[in-house]
């Protein structure tokens, strides 16, 4: 993560509350152990895209590749639901995470829920709704501050 360098014309909440922001990202690894790393990278990327996140979506693309995911399924999250690349419980988590991250246009829909609950277990579904509140969370961080990535000169 020492490579990224947060460039950010408001505030870098990093260096001013270094406790807080500590804390925060504390809480998404913490909210991520025991989550399969795969959906886990899947559900940063897709919340990220969603908020608009143009940091979080740089970062959380290229760890996916870094962690073994293909470069042709990181290209394909936003359409995810079309795509055939994509497993049943990675769709549930896909689809969790939009609900989740969309909440003013609908809340969590039970036939999401219920669709989640099928691929994971009660610890397992914990986990996946931390992660996604911590994205958000974290994604809420680097839009208002207006984090952007790093460009190579």
């Amino acid at each position: 993560m020492s490579e990224y360098v947060i460039p950010t014309s408001r505030l870098n909440a990093r260096e001013e509350a270094p406790h807080a922001y500590k804390a925060m990202l504390g809480f998404a690894q913490a909210a991520g152990e025991g989550l399969d790393p795969t959906i886990g990278d899947l559900l940063r990327i897709r919340a990220s895209q969603l908020n608009g996140c143009a940091y979080c979506v740089d970062m959380h693309t290229r760890d996916a590749v870094e962690h073994g995911d293909t470069q042709r399924r990181v290209n394909n999250v936003p359409t995810w639901a079309e795509s055939p690349l994509f497993t049943a419980k990675e769709r549930a988590a896909l689809r969790l995470t939009e609900a989740i991250t969309l909440l003013t246009e609908g809340h969590v829909p039970d036939e999401v829920w219920q669709e989640a609950e099928k691929h994971f277990d009660p610890a397992e579904l914990s986990r996946l709704v931390l992660s996604i509140a911590a994205i958000n969370a974290l994604n809420r961080i680097g839009v208002s501050t207006r984090m952007v990535p790093a460009v190579a000169v």
